[in-house]
Order: structure tokens, then C-alpha cells, then sequence
């Protein structure tokens, strides 16, 4: 396409005048309307967008939603432009520049002024939740101002860009699994690749504390997927503000999307605390910290009634379903559970909140100084503690300690920390996640060293999206330094099921050092699964673990995604894209031979088809590795009702005369599928 320029038509009614902005999905123009030239803005969506048929039919199912956002805190969606290779959503003008770029220029805010377009955003957010609608990037760049920032502006903040990244993202979602900028992403958006409003809230407490301390929680060094991964493990590093404004950031930081205030309670809070902190300057802009604290997560997931409702329950969770917790109380809960708080409509039908063991405080301490206490005791000893028999219980517990003492300091073996990380050293500790597949596959790993074992226990967690993944697993576990040998490794799972072997190039037709085959692996879609190893190598420093890690995960990918690598292994590892493939004519009130095709690094694969319609025997055992079988399967009429498709969704007959038309398909995390064209004619 043509670059746009000062002057162009777009559509009937617009006219391009100026480019103001440009970002990941495309350009923004002040434009005018005819008659009147009244402004407006046009967001012109990348070439890539407009030629995906897909994008645009989602783009045009969502025009409805779009438009109907009225708030006087949302920028009003006026128009959708689909104008040959454009594709131009037409938006009010907005003039005074957006959050991001006042953070950037002039530091954090003043608490007041944060507060206050934090609260002003959840109320945009609020409305556009009551109508279903998540925004799904919330950040200061997607947060305009109707007029010049000052201190103390209050009414200018105006929320773009909804439904942009839930539709354009799509694409990206499917090689890269992330939806979002990554510095903003809520921790089940990470897990599961799927968040909803409470997503919304976590992004806007995200933003809070960039408005307050000039820097976003976990920003710092490493790629976007380790600062991302931060969102899931990891504490924001404390900044300096008041106690209770501290702990309404970290309410709508909670890594359970169930623990976060729903919008309008989360507005409420913070206007409640800005009055109460009008007067409190702006901090300086904050550093990046040392480290960051990894949380303890939670074995069990607590979770709302109703699955897939509201983020928080169902596959929009962070173990996106598995684990549900909807039992009744246990002996010792029930009054635990009369003394919750009301809940009010924070996430739609929850039936508990996190469980915590209440603190007991300690009763006041009222005895006298010590001299007295002492003289207290002695007070009221018994008869037979006699002066003499204290005296001997005092010379004992001296005895007893300076042998305590000796037995730590002299004997070997013992756990007092040794200078040169010899036994009792302290352990390291390293995470990594990869980008999720296009089978929608998620792999994180966790290396823990073992000083006194000498030992590395690494835990991979595979994850599910949209549907369920099987099959052998390819895990490459290098030695400890380059050019070491490949290590023995000890595979274990905690469901007894998964078993690891050497990976054998005859048999997978893929040669990598120290590769292993990890079989029987079974992810539920929404789930995860852990599989634990022993390694025997000897990593103390945290740097050389995190090194290591690295190392495995990258050896991983790239012997999965190597072009020169042919046959059909690791299907849930090395599968790119199914290709939809039907004779170029076929003849009406027939049955249409589908073809489903793996795509791999190397190309399509004809001679070896994921599944065939109408289907003849059992399902190939890439189909249910990558879709769950047959039911991971379904096609869909993309002919205005030429095609007719049976009630599961597998055979499709062509009912009436079409010049062009295509096939639509879904193959479990493969979505939006489309056949090339072909006609269907009469039998003449």
C-alpha cells in the first residue's frame, strides 16, 4: 500500500491533514469530516491488518461494541473505514497529548494528581466492564488528556484504543502468545494468555505506580518475557508513599485476579485517598531495584462460582481452571467465613476469597522492668526451689550452651555457612519463561542449586491455552559450561505418568546435544503440568544458574524450530500453522474433501495430513496431540450459506452455486483458519 500522505481521502467522508502519533498497530492522522471539516482522528491500522480478512471481519463485529462505549472518559469510536488495502478506525480528536508522554517529560506526579487519572481511568473502565468490554491494554500511552496537563487538572482523561488490542493482537497472540505490552500484563494474562476486567484493574495499578514513582514495578534488565514473568513471580519493589496508599496499589497488584477491587470499588479508594494526600509533593523518579522479591505462590487457586465468567474463574484464571476450590468449609473456616468482609461485586458470583490464618497478637506485656520481674519470680517460687538449687540450674544451662556452641563451630558437616560455598552454602535460585507456541504451549522453568548435593532440581511447567496438548516433549539439559559434557538427569513428575529418555535422532529425525524425550506428557486446556529433574551439577552462583537456564531453553527452541529438521516429531513443539486445503471446484449437494495440513519450520507437509473430512478411520496422533483428537476440530461456513457444516462440526457439503468461496476452520489453538478460494458449480 501506498504511504499515506497530507491531503489523501479516506473513504467518502474524510480527509488525512496530519500524521500526530504512530505505534505498534499503525498511524494516527488529525483528519476532517465533510461536510463541516470538522477534526477528527484517524487511526490507520498497519497494511498487514487490512489484507487479513479474518482481522477485518473481526474488526467488523466488533464496530458495534466499539461504538456503543459512551462515557465521557472513553474516546468515542465514530466510524470503521474497510477502503481497499486501508483499514482506518475513526475516532474524536483529543488534543492535549497522552499520560505517557507527561511521565516522560516531567517525571511522577504529585499522589493527588496520580490518584486522580488512575480514578479517572477506572471509571472509564468501570462503564466499559458493565457492557462486557475489557480493554486488555491499559497503559499511560492509551490514556489521552482533552486538554495541557497542569497539576490539579481533573475531568481531561479519555481512554482509547478499546477493542484494538483484543483484535489486532490476535495475530501476535498466535506466534507469540502474549496479548499486551508486556511491562503492564496482569500475571494470568502471562499464565494462560487470557485475562478479563480484573486484567484491566491489575493494568491500571501498573500504571499508578509509574505515576507515582516514574518507572513501572517491574521494569529492568532482560527481555520483554522476563520482565513480563515478573508479573507472575515476583513482588513491585515498595515506593515511597503513605501506608494506605501504598496498600491501594498493592490491592490492585494482587496476583489472584479474585483478590482486586473491581473498578469502581478501586476508583472509589483512590478518591478517597487523594483527598486525604492533596498536599504531598511528587517523589523523585524512582531507579531500578538490585532484584526483586519472588512471591511463595499459592498451591490452590481459589475461584469463583460460575467457569469463564469473570477473570478470576474458569480458563481466564491463572491456572486457567485446573485446581477449582469450590468446596464447602472445612472444620475451623466457618468462622473465618462469617468475619469476610462484604464483597460486593468485585468479579460476578465469588463464593471465597483467599483463605488467610488470622494473625494473633500477642497480649501487652505489663510486667515490671526486669530487676523486678526477677524479684517477682522469686516471689512466688515453689518451696523447693531453694537458692542453692537455682544457682545449679543456672551453672547448667551455661554448660549446656557453650557445648551447643562447640558442636556447631568443630563439627564437620555442620550447617553454619561456609565462606567458600562449601557445605551449608546458601542455594541459588533462577526463572524463565518461553514464548508460548502456536499451539498455544507454555513452558516456564525453574532451577534450583543444592550446595551440599551438588544438585540442580529444575521444574518445567507446561501449560495449555485453548485447548488440550499431549505427546512426547523435547527438553534440552546442557552441562554446566560450554563444551562439558551432556549430564545424567533424573525425570520425575508428580503424577507419575511422565518418563524421560535421551532423545534418539534415528527415531525423531532431530540431532541436539543432550536433548531429552519426555513422553506421556498431558496438558488439559486452561491446565499445567510439572515435570521436576535432578541434575547433578554444581551451580552455587546465581549468575551461572541464570546463564544455564538460559542456555536449555534456547538450545530448546532452536532445535524445535530448526527449517532443516523434516518428519512429524514433537508435533506441540514444532508445529507453525494448519493449512486448510480443498479442491479448486467442487459441485453443489456433494460432500467437500477437506485436508488438514501440518505447517512446519520446513513448510507444509503434504504427505502427512493432520486429519481428513470426511473423516475415514481414527484420528492421527498429531491431531490428538495437538487438538485432543477429533473434538479439537471444526469447520465453519465462510460462503453466505453456500457450505453446510453436520452438527459436530467435521462434514461439510456444498449446498448451492458459489463463484468463490472458502472453508473456515478451528484446530484447537489454530483459530481463524481459511481455505483458499474455490467454486462450486452445478453437475452440468
Amino acid at each position: 500500500m501506498a504511504q499515506s500522505r497530507s491531503g489523501d481521502a479516506l473513504g467518502a467522508s474524510y480527509r488525512l491533514v496530519e500524521l500526530i502519533g504512530s505505534g505498534a498497530a499503525g498511524e494516527v492522522w488529525r483528519a476532517t469530516v465533510a461536510p463541516d471539516d470538522d477534526e477528527v482522528a484517524a487511526k490507520l491500522l498497519k497494511p498487514e491488518h487490512a489484507a487479513d480478512p479474518g482481522l477485518v471481519e473481526r474488526f467488523v463485529r466488533e464496530r458495534s461494541v466499539l461504538v456503543s462505549l459512551r462515557h465521557p472518559g472513553i474516546v468515542r469510536v465514530r466510524d470503521l473505514v474497510v477502503e481497499g488495502e486501508r483499514l482506518a478506525i475513526v475516532m474524536d480528536l483529543v488534543p492535549g497529548g497522552s499520560v505517557g508522554d507527561v511521565v516522560a517529560a516531567d517525571g511522577p506526579l504529585a499522589a493527588a494528581d496520580a490518584l486522580t487519572v488512575a480514578a479517572e481511568v477506572l471509571d472509564a473502565l468501570a462503564a466499559a466492564h458493565a457492557l462486557d468490554v475489557s480493554h486488555r491494554d491499559v497503559k499511560p500511552d492509551n490514556v489521552l488528556l482533552a486538554e495541557t496537563w497542569r497539576p490539579g487538572l481533573t475531568g481531561a482523561v479519555r481512554v482509547t484504543d478499546f477493542g484494538i488490542a483484543s483484535v489486532v493482537g490476535e495475530r501476535d497472540r498466535q506466534t507469540t502468545g502474549l496479548l499486551g505490552t508486556p511491562q503492564y500484563m496482569a500475571p494470568e494474562l502471562i499464565s494462560t494468555g487470557r485475562s478479563g476486567p480484573a486484567g484491566d484493574v491489575y493494568a491500571t495499578g501498573v500504571m499508578l505506580y509509574e505515576l507515582l514513582a516514574g518507572r513501572t514495578p517491574f521494569a529492568g534488565p532482560g527481555t520483554d518475557f522476563s520482565i513480563a514473568y515478573r508479573h507472575v513471580t515476583s513482588s513491585p519493589p515498595r515506593i515511597d508513599v503513605p501506608d494506605d496508599v501504598w496498600a491501594a496499589v498493592e490491592a490492585m497488584l494482587a496476583k489472584d485476579p479474585s483478590a482486586r477491587p473491581a473498578a469502581p470499588v478501586a476508583a472509589a479508594r483512590l478518591r478517597r485517598l487523594t483527598k486525604a494526600h492533596a498536599g504531598l509533593a511528587a517523589l523523585p523518579r524512582a531507579t531500578a531495584p538490585d532484584g526483586f522479591d519472588e512471591i511463595e505462590r499459592p498451591a490452590t487457586i481459589v475461584r469463583g462460582a460460575a467457569a469463564g465468567s469473570v477473570a478470576g474463574t474458569g480458563p481466564d484464571s491463572p491456572d486457567g481452571g485446573a485446581g477449582r476450590d469450590d468446596h464447602a468449609p472445612r472444620d475451623g473456616e466457618a468462622a473465618d467465613q462469617e468475619a469476610r468482609p462484604d464483597l460486593g461485586t468485585d468479579g460476578s458470583a465469588t463464593v471465597v476469597r483467599p483463605l488467610r490464618r488470622p494473625v494473633v497478637a500477642p497480649a501487652p506485656v505489663t510486667e515490671a522492668p526486669p530487676t523486678t520481674r526477677v524479684e517477682a519470680l522469686l516471689r512466688h517460687r515453689p518451696e523447693w526451689l531453694t537458692n542453692r538449687v537455682a544457682a545449679w540450674g543456672a551453672g547448667g544451662i551455661v554448660v549446656a550452651a557453650a557445648l551447643v556452641v562447640a558442636l556447631v563451630v568443630l563439627v564437620p558437616g555442620s550447617s553454619a555457612p561456609k565462606p567458600d560455598g562449601g557445605p551449608g552454602a546458601e542455594a541459588a535460585r533462577s526463572n524463565q519463561q518461553d514464548p508460548a507456541l502456536p499451539s498455544g504451549l507454555g513452558v516456564s522453568r525453574t532451577a534450583t542449586s543444592d550446595p551440599d548435593a551438588g544438585t540442580v532440581t529444575l521444574t518445567v511447567t507446561y501449560s495449555a491455552q485453548a485447548a488440550p496438548l499431549s505427546g512426547p516433549l523435547l527438553e534440552v539439559v546442557p552441562g554446566a559450561t560450554e563444551g562439558d559434557s551432556c549430564p545424567p538427569v533424573d525425570w520425575r513428575a508428580p503424577s507419575g505418568t511422565v518418563s524421560g529418555a535421551r532423545n534418539q535422532p534415528s527415531l525423531t529425525g532431530l540431532t541436539v546435544a543432550c536433548g531429552w524425550t519426555l513422553s506421556d506428557v498431558e496438558v488439559p486446556a486452561g491446565g499445567r503440568v510439572e515435570v521436576e529433574a535432578t541434575v547433578p551439577l554444581e551451580l552455587t552462583d546465581a549468575a551461572a544458574l541464570d546463564e544455564w537456564l538460559q542456555t536449555a531453553s534456547t538450545a530448546t527452541a532452536d532445535a524445535v524450530s530448526d527449517p532443516a529438521v523434516t518428519g512429524t516429531a514433537y508435533p506441540v513443539q514444532r508445529l507453525v500453522d494448519v493449512q486448510v486445503s480443498t479442491p479448486s471446484r467442487t459441485v453443489s449437494q456433494t460432500t467437500l474433501p477437506v485436508t488438514l495440513l501440518p505447517v512446519w519450520p520446513s513448510g507444509p507437509d503434504q504427505l502427512n495430513p493432520l486429519y481428513a473430512s470426511p473423516s475415514t478411520g481414527s484420528p492421527s496422533t498429531m491431531l490428538t496431540d495437538v487438538a485432543g483428537g477429533e473434538s479439537g476440530v471444526r469447520f465453519s461456513d465462510g460462503c453466505s450459506g453456500a457450505l453446510a457444516v453436520s452438527s459436530d462440526g467435521l462434514v461439510v457439503t456444498a449446498l448451492s452455486v458459489a463463484p468463490q468461496c472458502v472453508l473456515r476452520a478451528t484446530v484447537g489453538n489454530f483459530t481463524n483458519l481459511e481455505s483458499p478460494t474455490f467454486g462450486i458449480t452445478t453437475r452440468e
